[in-house]
């Protein structure tokens, strides 16, 4: 007797395994969304080794890769959302956001057991989209795709980028320009925001399901506290503080701080106009829309804590069934923010320096660096390398060829070199340590947009292709790529970057 012919195609595992549990929340957390097919998907890029890291079947993906990234085609167990969430933006409060122009696929367990969400930027509209098209532009997907990457290169956690594809359709901004689908991986996209919807609209019982979900994803560690909301409080800010301390040892500005583009999970989210700093000013601001530079390079680690100040408010009422007793607790979490960031950036700082034990001297040695860069309008980046380079036996003429006045430096120098005499490090081993913190390559602004002209203008994307090779490895030397290293020439530099709605 013969047996029935089967089809091995439909006993295959899908290539994405998706576990959703967002979608196993109330319904006003969010709005079901299927994306909007586009015409003519092309893919730009897939980041496998991340593929493989969620446990996807990358073989399989890559097949279809444009339908699937596109949103063209939905896989088995996708259960497409857009997420409700509120925010302060720019300081004033907006009661309703949401994704406007992102829709979440679902989630996995990546090979470490980890939840991940997976969601398409640009997919089309949604209702939360407020007569917005839903799209995205080629050039924000190219940079979201390359700076996310490069802050997870650096150890800074960040969402991740999965995909990158063409939608062959124009999206109307100020002028006509090429569509694109961005595909970004994170521990969740729950933000402080996402609170702050609920709690403007009295919903006490949707703020404590979701701060229950969050605690189970996020903060496990903490559900049995007494008091576990003022724990997910303290949760919160301890990574925030970590996060924004880890932003300033890089130059990285964000831009757009609004409490609709801060997680609660402590991962950087969002890249519209962020940029990094080439000469060293506290007071930078890139971003076209920061008009008064309320989220300059310096006053971030202040808006992160205006930002958690706003979710305390949301969960006063699980804190204490005393208002004025939760608002004492969450104010001390609060206060608390400051001396967090600090501890975190002074660590970082001395590391940048080449220091491992501690002295009361160190924070003024810092401060006096930093305040010599600035006047002479040193390279952030290139300063701390070089630096690092000096600590083992490199040149001083090249670190001090980094100020305008190379004898600025010489009375910093000395100091320094004091220091390091009562630090317990051998000079190979300090330089050795100080080069896994003072990266080589940073994403360039100039280098960034250089990369968005060739492939907007001549469908051209070797300078993207090799800005995520550089910035793949951006701790160590790379000759061959020397030029990524430096400043850019004053006809390169770039003053402005534009947020991607």
């Amino acid at each position: 007797m013969s047996s029935p012919l089967h089809d091995d195609t439909a006993l295959r595992a899908p290539p994405i395994a998706f576990d959703n549990s967002y979608v196993r929340l109330p319904p006003q957390f969010f709005a079901d969304q299927a994306p909007t097919p586009v015409a003519a998907p092309q893919l730009i890029k897939f980041n496998e080794v991340l593929a493989r890291e969620l446990g996807l079947d990358v073989e399989t993906l890559k097949q279809n890769a444009a339908a699937i990234f596109s949103g063209n085609e939905l896989l088995p167990g996708s259960q497409p959302i857009a997420m409700a969430y509120a925010g302060h933006q720019f300081g004033n409060f907006v009661p309703q956001l949401g994704d406007g122009r992102a829709i979440l696929l679902g989630e996995v367990k990546d090979r470490n057991g980890k939840r991940r969400d997976i969601q398409l930027k640009g997919p089309g509209p949604t209702p939360f989209s407020r007569r917005g098209d839903g799209r995205a532009a080629l050039g924000p997907v190219l940079r979201e795709y390359i700076v996310s990457e490069a802050m997870h290169a650096f150890g800074i956690p960040t969402t991740r980028a999965l995909a990158a594809v063409t939608s062959g359709e124009p999206v109307y901004r100020e002028e006509v320009l090429p569509g694109a689908v961005f595909t970004r991986v994170a521990a969740s996209h729950i933000r402080v925001g996402t609170f702050q919807f609920f709690a403007a609209r009295g919903d006490t019982e949707s703020v404590r399901t979701l701060a229950d979900h969050v605690i189970a994803r996020h903060y496990p560690e903490i559900r049995d506290r007494k008091n576990p909301y003022l724990a997910l409080l303290e949760a919160a800010a301890d990574r925030q503080a970590s996060l924004i301390a880890r932003w300033l040892h890089v130059g990285f500005i964000h831009g757009v701080m609004n409490t609709d583009n801060m997680t609660v999970s402590g991962e950087t989210i969002d890249f519209g106009p962020c940029a990094f700093m080439d000469a060293y000013d506290p007071a930078t601001v890139f971003s076209s829309i920061d008009r008064n530079g309320r989220y300059a390079y310096a006053n971030q680690p202040a808006i992160g804590q205006w930002n958690l100040a706003r979710l305390g408010e949301t969960l006063i009422p699980l804190i204490d069934s005393s208002v004025d007793a939760a608002i004492d607790l969450a104010n001390t979490v609060i206060k608390a923010y400051g001396e967090r960031f600090q501890a975190y950036w002074l660590a970082g700082m001395r590391a940048k320096i080449g220091l491992v034990s501690e002295e009361d001297g160190d924070l003024d040695l810092i401060q006096s660096l930093l305040a010599t860069m600035q006047q002479q309008n040193a390279d952030f980046t290139l300063a701390f390398r070089r630096l690092a380079a000096l600590a083992g036996d490199g040149d001083v003429s090249d670190f001090a060829a980094t100020f305008n006045d190379p004898q600025s430096v010489a009375p910093w120098l000395e100091r320094w070199r004091e220091r390091l005499a009562r630090d317990p490090q051998a000079p190979a081993a300090r330089a050795e340590a100080m080069r896994k913190v003072n990266p080589a390559f940073i994403p360039r602004n100039h280098r960034i947009e250089q990369a968005i002209e060739a492939a907007v203008e001549d469908g051209d994307f070797s300078l993207f292709e090799a800005l995520l090779k550089v910035l793949a490895t951006p701790y160590q030397d790379q000759p061959a790529f020397a030029p990524y290293a430096e400043p850019p020439l004053p006809t390169e530099r770039v003053l402005q970057t534009f947020c991607g709605t």
